[in-house]
Formats: structure tokens, C-alpha cells, sequence
């Protein structure tokens, strides 16, 4: 299962992420969403579990808490929408 995690601290690192999810079982991979300009976390990144019971458990037991000083916002994941190719805000002529 496909978990978002939110509200993290600027200074949250991927093994940061592994460690606490690690707790409620098997963590397959941790990303974390940066600027790919800057390189800074945006904040929030994303954890997958390949058990969707321990992922339940992992939402519950963490949504809420406290990661170096932030309370984080964890829930399951929505699968990604497409968008569409232009930028809007287009001229008229």
C-alpha cells in the first residue's frame, strides 16, 4: 500500500521515514518529494508497505504524531490524476 506521509519537518530524511514506519512491519521504499530546482523537501513524500494490514496499522498508529516536532498527517495514498499538458492561463487574441 501506497501511504502519503504530510506536514514533515524541512529536515526529514528518507531513514527518518523507514525507521518510524519500520515499526508496524516491512517498509519497500521511501521517497520524499523535493524542489528540483532547489533540492529542498517540499514537506511531504510518500512510504509504501507490501503488507496492507501493517499499512492500516502504520495510518492509525502515526497519523497525528509528533516527527521532530511536527505533527505529521498520514493517510493512504490517491492514485495520481492526470493533468493536462498546457499551463492554462493562456492568451487571447
Amino acid at each position: 500500500m501506497n501511504i502519503y506521509v504530510g506536514n514533515l519537518p524541512y529536515s526529514a530524511t528518507d531513514a527518518d521515514l523507514r525507521e518510524t514506519f519500520s515499526q508496524f512491519g516491512e517498509v519497500s521504499s521511501v521517497q520524499l518529494i523535493s524542489d528540483k530546482f532547489t533540492g529542498q523537501s517540499k514537506g511531504f513524500g510518500f512510504v509504501e508497505m507490501a503488507n496492507n494490514s501493517q499499512a492500516d496499522a502504520a495510518i492509525k498508529g502515526l497519523n497525528g504524531t509528533s516527527l521532530k516536532g511536527r505533527n505529521i498527517t498520514v493517510n493512504q495514498a490517491k492514485p495520481r490524476t492526470e493533468r493536462p499538458a498546457y499551463g492554462g492561463g493562456g492568451r487571447r487574441y
